[in-house]
């Protein structure tokens, strides 16, 4: 057995494994299957690995074409086919049509059309799910016509493997990996050429409206290629797309372009950016419904629409009128404004996807901690990820992220839901602080949160995130809802369902400010609390077993409230100190 597992150590064969393992078939049987095992997790790192790459050459790609080269080259190489080859929808004609190939040798196959419904790319196109065949030629569940039939067996394909590209519901086309000999498919190979048309769908949709963005600034330019005002705002605008700049950058650049003040609202009339001497008054912006620049007494008002969906407003004041070449150059700038919010919004929902998954595998405690690291760096490379901080929020909590503090947001490093939750983690920062931090949110949003840690990577952190979720439930049963809180700060009842306690934390927690008061002025407030409870919260009889007047006793307790609050004597807070003074007792 020590042989075998020197040999597993050392990435040996399979056959070197079953040579060792000799006639033992039970040891033979499990050696193979562990070297089965590693072999799949190398493989599906490196298809990973592969994934990243792709992402990474996909998002340098300018043009469509490059992209679609690159898309077709990668997906051959990848699942290891003789060809692979992609189509796009024609809505015009309601087919698809044969766009990038890449190891095709037959013209006739390089200018098919495929109807929806017809052949396996069709049947694929119509249904939104990928089909695979080990010998298409032969396989009856696809409705085979000549021209398809013929073009497939002039480039002679027999094995055919087709996944949808498919963003946001909408149909872009249909990715394909094909051999010349019968080969069956793995479901691994689907999932992995599926997982590269969702990259390649994304990324095309982007580039395509990239390049409507340029093509639209190239209009405005050739519209009034005569006037220096013009050609001023479309480089203006050319370089704030091209440069990665945000909505604010063309607000600054349309005021500045046209001298007057610019307000730019989202879809709820929320304001994303100004620029100029924007006057006090709320701006008219719900009464412009299309893309055409609208006069509203002494604004002008222009929606920014994309994909029939409107994202927000331009609302434009400080002048008089407005002349016809700057009109059409502040709608320029609305379809600039609307492509950039829809890509910041795509870019937000990709993130927030990334950081789900990635959350669901750091919080499941099953995936490789070294490769869940490696991904967090690429999600979160200014954070440290040592020691974090869990907040888990229970409740409505669809407001919660849009409402995070500053410093909140700067020391967030992942969030998403996890088991009907919204859990936040936090860096470089202590339950303590974390739970008063969020306390006022928690009363806006109306969700409860419970904060614990911190805890470092792996194990630890997902035990902080049992008890954090147990903690949430605990505050839900007290009604302790709408607050922010940490097992101490619940006293006893935080203490229930702990892994570990802190004892030393916890009296420290309820005690420390009266513990601190004795230490500094020799007083002895710890006695009076003791004997004051044991004589049923009596001062009479507490002045009595401590063998002073009642006043001095009296005396005493109102430093106590001054020390500890006001409601340290209501029956759930007297209950949290009579456990810590008995901690203390036991502590010595």
């Amino acid at each position: 057995m020590e042989e075998l597992l020197r040999l597993l150590a050392e990435d040996a064969s399979g056959s070197e494994l079953a040579r060792a393992a000799g006639e033992d078939a039970v040891a033979r049987d499990l050696a193979l299957r562990i070297r089965a095992g590693m072999d799949a997790s190398k493989k599906r790192e490196a298809e990973l690995s592969a994934l990243v790459d792709v992402a990474r050459e996909l998002a340098s790609a300018r043009d469509p074409g490059g992209v679609l080269h690159t898309i077709v080259h990668r997906a051959r190489t990848l699942v290891g086919t003789d060809v692979a080859y992609l189509t796009l929808y024609d809505e015009t004609r309601g087919d698809t049509y044969m766009r990038a190939t890449d190891g095709s040798v037959s013209a006739a196959f390089q200018q098919l059309r495929l109807p929806l419904g017809a052949g396996l790319g069709g049947l694929v196109a119509e249904t939104y799910k990928p089909y695979w065949t080990a010998d298409y030629p032969s396989d009856h569940r696809f409705r085979h016509t000549t021209p398809i039939d013929d073009a497939v067996g002039e480039e002679g394909l027999v094995a055919i493997c087709g996944t949808p590209l498919v963003v946001d519901g909408a149909f872009v086309g249909v990715l394909f990996a094909s051999n010349r000999t019968r080969r069956p498919f793995s479901r691994d190979e689907v999932s992995l050429l599926g997982s590269l048309a969702t990259l390649a769908a994304v990324t095309l949709v982007q580039v395509r409206a990239a390049a409507e963005t340029a093509a639209a600034l190239d209009q405005l330019s050739a519209a009034h290629a005569g006037v220096e005002h013009a050609a001023a705002a479309h480089d203006r605008f050319a370089e704030i797309v091209l440069s990665g700049g945000d909505v604010d950058a063309i607000a600054a650049a349309l005021a500045e372009l046209l001298d007057m003040w610019v307000v730019l609202v989202d879809a709820s009339g929320n304001e994303l950016a100004a620029a100029g001497s924007v006057p006090g008054t709320p701006v008219p912006w719900q009464e412009s419904e299309s893309g055409r620049l609208t006069r509203i007494g002494d604004c002008w008002v222009v929606a920014a629409t994309a994909k029939r969906e409107r994202l927000g407003a331009l609302v434009i004041g400080g002048a008089d009128d407005l002349s016809g070449a700057d009109q059409r150059i502040v709608e320029r700038a609305a379809v600039v404004t609307a492509l950039v919010l829809l890509f910041r919004r795509q870019a937000a929902e990709q993130s927030q996807r990334a950081q789900a998954d990635l959350l669901a595998d750091v919080l499941s405690g099953s995936a490789d901690p070294r490769a869940l690291t490696d991904r967090l760096r690429l999600l979160a490379p200014n954070h440290r990820h040592d020691r974090l901080v869990v907040a888990v929020c229970r409740g409505d909590h669809t407001a919660v992220r849009a409402r995070l503090s500053a410093p909140l947001e700067d020391r967030l490093v992942l969030s998403g839901p996890y088991g009907g939750d919204l859990v936040l983690l936090f860096a470089r920062t202590s339950a303590v602080s974390t739970a008063r931090d969020l306390s006022e949110l928690a009363k806006r949003t109306g969700v409860t949160i419970a904060v614990t840690g911190p805890a470092t990577w792996g194990e630890p952190l997902v035990e902080a995130h049992r008890q954090a979720s147990r903690l949430v439930t605990t505050m839900v049963r007290l009604n302790r809802l709408c607050e922010a809180a940490t097992p101490d700060d619940l006293g006893v009842a935080g203490l229930v369902g702990a892994s570990e306690v802190d004892v030393h934390s916890h009296v420290s927690q309820v005690l420390g400010k009266v513990l601190d008061y004795d230490t500094q002025r020799g007083t002895d407030l710890i006695g009076t609390l003791h004997a004051y409870f044991a004589a049923g919260q009596s001062p009479t009889r507490a002045a009595t077993s401590l063998h002073i007047h009642p006043n001095t006793v009296q005396q005493r307790l109102d430093r106590i409230t001054a020390l500890l609050g006001d409601g340290w004597q209501t029956p759930d807070h007297a209950l949290d100190i009579q456990v810590a003074l008995r901690l203390h007792t036991a502590l010595g």
